[in-house]
């Protein structure tokens, strides 16, 4: 069964996003840039952010501490973000190539809504658990241009807002898998309570409903 005939994908990114903090214009400027700067493959110094932002470290500072989802080194360098990380941070079965460069995601949705925010193409592979087979997908900031196998479907499942903050990798991305077709996503779903399956094209336009609720009043950039 489709989605789409038990949830509007409209009120599923609205509880989406309503897990996270609500972003002010700075927090929005600021999370945006983190994205862009992690997408180099390097630990993100927090002073980097400050310069790019023209704000002070210590603002830096307090919204990063106080978001949840935010890994930092010993040196107190970002390498890991809502969603992505550089590889020597997370190893994961989702890989994005951008520019030339490996980064992690912390699960299938993240692959569909990074490449609009940071403003690249990715090509990505992914792995599904159990053994269930890897999806290819080329995703440009405004569009899914390549899946394989064309089947491929992806799982999800509805968030809480309070486990979202307390991990919201062990409670939501280890859920979140593509699979190579639906038949194979319907038998991993039914041993995943609350789990179910999403198109393609149903994930991408709900990770474009989500980046759009998020960061509306600042603009994306494509290439």
């Amino acid at each position: 069964m489709s989605t789409t005939s038990k949830l509007n994908l409209d009120e599923l990114a609205s509880s989406i996003v309503r897990c996270f903090p609500t972003l002010s214009l700075v927090e929005q400027r600021l999370s945006l840039e983190l994205y862009r700067l992690l997408a180099d493959g390097q630990p993100v110094p927090r002073t980097a952010l400050a310069e790019r932002l023209e704000v002070s470290i210590e603002t830096v500072n307090r919204i990063l501490d106080g978001w949840p989802g935010v890994f930092s080194d010993n040196e107190r360098r970002i390498v890991g973000y809502w969603g992505l990380s550089i590889p020597i941070a997370y190893k994961s079965p989702h890989t994005l190539k951008m520019n030339g460069r490996t980064l992690s995601a912390w699960c299938a949705w993240d692959t569909l809504f990074l490449p609009e925010l940071i403003g690249h193409a990715a090509e990505i592979e992914s792995v599904g658990p159990a053994a269930s087979g890897t999806v290819r997908l080329t995703v440009a900031p405004e569009r899914v241009e390549r899946v394989e196998p064309a089947g491929a479907q992806m799982s999800f499942l509805l968030p809480n807002a309070l486990e979202v903050q307390r991990d919201v990798v062990t409670s939501f991305c280890h859920f979140v898998h593509f699979f190579t077709s639906r038949q194979v996503g319907e038998s991993w779903a039914a041993k995943h309570a609350g789990t179910f399956l999403l198109s393609i094209h149903e994930a991408y336009v709900l990770a474009h409903l989500k980046n759009e609720a998020q960061y509306r009043e600042v603009p994306r950039r494509s290439s």
